[in-house]
């Protein structure tokens, strides 16, 4: 309207009559009223700015007419655009200009802005701009309200699970909402539809009755109904409220899981009340201030004794339930605290003034809001009892075994019998327990008691009265407990009576103290207070105990007959300590003479050995060339050297003839020389490794480069008796601590006793695992096998059998085999097998960081 006003004032005939009219307009208009004029050039002359362009842009008049691009410079970046286009658009299509945008004030306010002109081009060709700019800011920020309003109300409606109908007053579709409902109809097939059409009839007869009374009343209704669906009959509840005229809005929603959890709760509430009248323990409804039985079952009435009606209405103080009244202020302190109890143990009074245990499980409750106690009592008053005889039973099994203990462990008699009355009282919380002597000499005395010093002591008490003596036998005759629970009520003589009285016995229990078939005493508990009822499990208490004071009498008495016999036995241990003192220099000194022996006849068959060796072998040295010149020059050797010159102080005759010897007997001499020459040498190692131990110089050796050194030096001898060796053992063994001199020698004795014991030919294999922190090496052969027995000791130092197998020689190698393998922390052992042979085993620790620094 503005813009039409502006246009209708200006005349291009007239153009500073149109301005000044312009000028009185503006004043009450809301907005900026302005006239501009573009030349063809392209120039821009604001002929008029009205004075509302203070309010609006905060510029003063002068300001933009001076610079009409100030106004340009104050729209919204994100607005530039759009404000060319419509420009651009405009001068195109020589239509109505009209933009909205925002622009920022020097103040630094947004405001939302909305131009419109009408451009007229004149007869020179110049474009004359006419408009008006007002301020839409207010009804920008309603318009964005509105819409958020509308898409937060659209959001809700489409979170809104349920089906929303219009419908009319006779039952027409208008309008739905599906989205996010189950429904198997389509838009286009229901909008338009009647109920009669769509739903079952008596359903539709429902809804119609619901529609009229929605209008009518303008009240909300309510109503549920079934459909049959492809998930099979729904339960849905429609909301009718009125939305217009003769319309309603129905809010349908499925109602099947709420129908089906309210049939749950019927049965679970029935389920509950079978439960609440048939369980075994007893359960009760009261309130929570005052304890009031609003319910109980029958478990209750049988717990406590109450019937129903003397229960219901009353509380449990007025039953005189609570054994402990402060039980329940407990009991509601830590229900304000926990809301819930379980398991809570209290003592309660039946109608009969028993007491009974219960575990009481309790939880607060809102009944017809009222704060209500559902509490129910399980009922252990038996396993209460059975727990007390358990622990009595526990105790009474202690009793015994540290009695039993205390018995073994000490001779002293008056000690072991005072602890056991102390004790057995302590369990029985009798007035007095107190064991008697009877003796045939002595009479009846004490010898132990336990008593509460407020009643008469028996301590020091005898008789001699034989009369009231063989009473009290008879009493305890043939090993019977007597048991009396009330001296009052038995048939006893003046004597005993009068003693009774004295010592303010009630009740007794005496068990006889037996040795053998002797009655030796017995084991007495009194009760002075009153009558008692003893208990089966004190009376074998008792029984039990008194056996174990027999054991113990009966172990004093040893020990005293020991006593005496120890006083001979000493003498007779120094005297045997004497002789077996001198047998043991004996011994020494003949271990001292057999060393001196060994050594002496060891060092004169070594130097007589060698000496042969050497002859024979200079004998067998000179003797090369043919076999025959070799005999003959051997003949004329020994003659020579059995010559008088060769033998000093004993010469022969020259008339004896020349010995012939052929050179295979001098090499059989020289090879019985030199195994006489190892085993010298064996034995005085075994003598000094027996006495100093077996000196070893181990350093840190690649295993496997080890073997292979070893058994290099050991072809020759393997080649010369036509036996292999398949080396199975791996390159890449861990390192080991070993003397390499002593483990050749090991290998080489084990490789000379298969082959001194088997034909040539022998094929050995050798191999190494590691197991177990250990390098297992074996040598295995496929020679002759020998029996387990001779397995077992091949590597003890035993006497050798003259037809055995093994030679002394090569048994006493295998024995410092074993200690040469001891010394490296290994062990040696061998396997026979009939098919395989013999398999030697033995074992090395593998070098670690600390046996690594072995010097």
């Amino acid at each position: 309207m503005d813009e039409i006003v502006v246009k209708s004032l200006y005349t291009p005939d007239c153009p500073q009559e149109a301005i000044n009219l312009l000028s009185k307009i503006a004043v009450n208009l809301p907005g900026m009223v302005f006239q501009v004029l573009q030349q063809q050039n392209g120039s821009v002359f604001v002929l008029y700015v009205s004075s509302g362009c203070e309010y609006l842009y905060e510029l003063e008049p002068e300001v933009i007419q001076a610079d009409f691009q100030v106004l340009y410079k104050l729209i919204h970046p994100q607005d530039i655009k759009t404000f060319t286009e419509s420009i651009a658009f405009c001068r195109k299509t020589f239509t109505p200009w009209h933009w909205e945008g925002r622009i920022v004030t020097p103040s630094g306010k947004l405001k939302w802005i909305q131009g419109s002109s009408q451009p007229e081009v004149q007869t020179n060709g110049d474009w004359l701009w006419n408009g008006l700019i007002i301020d839409i800011t207010n009804q920008k920020q309603a318009q964005e309200k509105l819409q958020e309003s509308e898409a937060r109300y659209k959001a809700i409606l489409c979170a809104i699970p349920d089906l929303m109908f219009r419908i009319s007053r006779d039952g027409e579709y208008l309008d739905l909402k599906s989205e996010g409902a189950n429904i198997t109809l389509s838009r286009e097939e229901i909008v338009g539809k009647n109920l009669q059409e769509l739903l079952p009839s008596d359903v539709a007869a429902i809804s119609q009755e619901a529609i009229a009374k929605t209008l009518d009343s303008g009240n909300l209704q309510t109503c549920e109904y079934q459909l049959p669906t492809s998930l099979g009959v729904r339960d849905y509840e429609a909301r009718l409220v009125v939305s217009g005229s003769d319309e309603i809005l129905a809010i349908v929603r499925d109602i099947t899981e709420r129908k089906q959890a309210e049939i749950a709760l019927q049965n679970l509430a029935q389920k509950f009340a079978k439960a609440f009248s048939c369980s075994p323990d007893s359960i009760t409804i009261s309130t929570l201030e005052e304890g009031r039985f609003i319910e109980v079952n029958d478990s209750f009435v049988k717990l406590s004794g109450y019937e129903r009606d003397e229960a219901i209405g009353k509380t449990s103080f007025e039953l005189n339930l609570w054994v402990n009244d402060g039980d329940r202020l407990k009991l509601i302190e830590e229900l304000q605290a926990t809301g819930v109890i379980r398991n809570l143990e209290v003592e309660f009074r039946q109608k009969s003034g028993k007491l009974m245990t219960t575990l009481l499980s309790a939880e607060v409750i809102d009944l017809d809001g009222i704060p209500s106690l559902l509490a129910v009592h399980h009922d252990i008053t038996e396993r209460k009892q059975v727990e007390a005889k358990l622990r009595l039973s526990a105790q009474r099994d202690r009793l015994l075994a540290e009695t039993l203990v205390r018995i073994r462990s000490s001779l002293n008699l008056e000690e072991v019998l005072q602890t056991t009355v102390t004790e057995v009282r302590q369990f029985l919380q009798a007035d007095r327990v107190f064991i008697t002597l009877n003796n045939a000499n002595l009479g009846v005395r004490t010898l132990a008691e336990s008593g509460d010093p407020q009643y008469p002591s028996v301590s020091g008490w005898s008789t001699n009265d034989e009369d009231y003596l063989q009473e009290l036998r008879n009493l305890l005759k043939d090993n019977v407990v007597r048991v009396v629970e009330d001296i009052s009520q038995m048939p006893l003589s003046s004597k005993v009576t009068v003693h009774c009285q004295k010592f303010q016995t009630r009740a007794s229990l005496a068990v006889p103290i037996m040795l053998g078939k002797e009655l030796f005493g017995a084991l007495i508990a009194n009760q002075c207070s009153g009558t008692r009822h003893w208990q089966p499990i004190e009376i074998d208490l008792l029984q039990q105990m008194s056996e174990q004071v027999a054991i113990a009498i009966h172990q004093s008495q040893i020990y005293q007959e020991l006593a005496e016999l120890n006083t001979n036995l000493e003498q007779q241990v120094q005297e045997r300590t004497a002789q077996l003192q001198q047998k043991i220099q004996e011994v020494e000194e003949l271990h001292r003479i057999k060393d001196v022996v060994l050594h002496t006849v060891a060092h004169d068959l070594r130097t007589s050995v060698m000496g042969n060796l050497m002859v024979l072998k200079n004998l067998l040295n000179q003797g090369v060339g043919s076999r025959e010149a070799g005999e003959q020059r051997v003949r004329g050797e020994i003659v020579a050297s059995l010559s008088p010159l060769s033998h000093g102080s004993y010469p022969i005759p020259h008339t004896q003839s020349p010995i012939t010897i052929s050179r295979s007997i001098i090499e059989r001499m020289i090879q019985g020389n030199e195994r006489q020459l190892a085993m010298i040498n064996s034995l005085l190692e075994i003598n000094s490794c027996e006495k100093e131990g077996l000196e070893i110089k181990p350093k840190l050796v690649q295993f496997s480069t080890l073997l292979g050194g070893i058994f290099a030096q050991l072809e020759p001898m393997l080649m010369e008796n036509q036996a292999t060796l398949k080396n199975l053992v791996p390159a890449n063994l861990p390192l080991v601590m070993a003397d390499e001199t002593r483990l050749q020698k090991v290998l080489a004795h084990l490789v000379t006793y298969n082959l001194q014991n088997n034909p040539p030919g022998l094929n050995f294999t050798l191999s190494a695992t590691v197991e177990a922190g250990m390098i297992r090496t074996q040598i295995q052969d496929d020679g002759v096998p020998m029996s387990k027995v001779d397995g077992d000791r091949l590597f003890d130092l035993h006497v050798r059998d003259p037809q055995d197998c093994c030679s002394t020689s090569i048994g006493l190698k295998m024995y410092l085999c074993r200690q040469v393998m001891k010394a490296h922390g290994g062990e040696i052992g061998v396997l026979t097998n009939r098919k395989r042979g013999l398999t030697f085993w033995f074992t090395l620790p593998l070098a670690t960081s600390s046996t690594t620094k072995y010097p």
